[in-house]
């Protein structure tokens, strides 16, 4: 019997929609499905998970210095998602575990499009419209007026996979000018996606509509605050399918209230599951999707392959794709480079 055992830590979606994934895993170990509050302790996330020596882990909860501290043996989390901001690489590092990712070009279509959508959604003001049917309100369609998308100047935060797609869809979709903000990004890479690179106050000043696209880092926390929003053109639409805390969202709700920020949309929260009671549900004219924007059958489909395949070849002491760190001791032979 195999004395690997599996924690599937807040996923909805992983082994659900495609059972045959579970059903590899189980060949491997014991597997077993985890929900904890996205602030748990590390200290209580370890105990919980006390026994358990691969973890596939949604964007939720954070595996921190605490965590691995009390942690016991972890070969490996796999991230059911692009990005790592709720591991401290350093600590697993130190405790010799494997942390991967999935490839952003698995999620770049679907994250793309949901940022889009949620856009149109606002701008066009189709929620109030649905609800307005559903209510047998139909004469009031006038009430209904929106904002088209062609033409518009749109500034892209971000240019990378998700970013890129956005701006290609912009452009030669929606006949876009796009401005695009990203440090890492050269000239020429930017221009690849048909969009202008410019600074980061200048796209601020001169987008009609904002579109966030970048990941989550110390340096771009609350990225966009009350002071940017200031800054902005009148009756600006923003739409956010990145990560919840690239916003102040208490800035966001003054915009809202003030009529500077015209619409919003937004696939993710700073702190997740959203309730009823979030400031942004008071506003007829923000969208909220529940971190959906993956959600599509063939990008899940590829993010859970990807997250069987990583512990299908930890066991067998070998590095999986995409891993954010390149040496342990659970890995044969010595890997010095970086495979991110």
């Amino acid at each position: 019997m195999s004395n690997h055992k599996i924690a599937i830590v807040n996923s909805s979606s992983f082994g659900r929609i495609f059972p045959n994934h579970l059903e590899r895993l189980k060949k491997i170990g014991e597997v077993k499905y985890f929900n904890f509050p996205q602030e748990i302790p590390g200290k209580e996330l370890a105990e919980n998970l006390k026994g358990y020596n691969i973890i596939i882990a949604s964007v939720t909860p954070f595996f921190n210095a605490e965590f691995f501290e009390y942690k016991d043996e972890l070969l490996l989390i796999s991230r059911h998602g692009i990005g790592f901001n709720n591991v401290d690489l350093e600590a697993a590092r130190k405790h010799n575990t494997i942390v991967s990712i999935i490839p952003a070009l698995v999620e770049r279509d679907a994250v793309a499009g949901n940022n889009v959508t949620n856009l149109l959604a606002v701008m066009r003001r189709t929620v109030g419209a649905l609800k307005a049917v559903e209510g047998d309100q139909w004469e009031k369609r006038a009430s209904f007026i929106g904002h088209s998308l062609y033409n518009k100047v749109v500034g892209v935060i971000g240019i990378g996979n998700t970013g890129g797609c956005v701006a290609e869809t912009l452009k030669f979709g929606f006949r876009c000018r796009v401005l695009a903000y990203d440090p890492y990004k050269s000239k020429l890479e930017v221009e690849q996606h048909g969009a202008e690179k410019v600074g980061f106050e200048e796209l601020i000043r001169n987008s009609d509509v904002i579109c966030l696209c970048a990941n989550l880092t110390e340096e771009n926390y609350h990225f966009i605050s009350k002071k940017e929003i200031e800054m902005m053109k009148p009756n600006v639409y923003i739409s956010n399918s990145a990560r919840g805390a690239l916003v102040d969202e208490e800035a966001i709700v003054e915009g809202l209230k003030s009529g500077k920020i015209a619409g919003f949309a937004t696939d993710v929260l700073e702190v997740e599951p959203g309730r009823t009671n979030h400031p942004y549900l008071a506003f007829e004219n923000v969208v909220v999707t529940p971190h959906t924007s993956a959600y599509t059958m063939e990008c899940l489909e590829a993010m859970g392959e990807k997250c069987v395949e990583d512990c299908e070849v930890i066991v067998e002491g070998k590095l999986p794709v995409r891993a954010v760190q390149s040496e342990s001791s659970y890995v044969k032979g010595e890997l010095k480079w970086s495979t991110i």
